[in-house]
């Protein structure tokens, strides 16, 4: 079982952990639909770099199925 030599200072822990931080995402905005997105990836509307590279389908609900008789 591993065990420490010595106490690990405070100002030691904090510099190991100085990269542990969660970064904000970039965001980008779509050139055709305006649309913000993360990097490299496309937008919900199947957008990437300006150009349609996927058709998405659109999940509709109608009032018809929501509602029980």
């Amino acid at each position: 079982m591993a065990v420490q030599k010595s106490k690990v200072s405070r100002a030691r822990r904090g510099a190991r952990r100085s990269h542990n931080a969660l970064k904000n995402t970039t965001l980008s905005t779509d050139q055709v639909s305006g649309e913000r997105h993360q990097r490299h990836v496309m937008t919900s509307d199947g957008f990437y770099k300006g150009k349609k590279v996927m058709e998405v389908k659109i999940k509709e609900e109608t009032e018809e199925q929501n509602t029980p008789e």
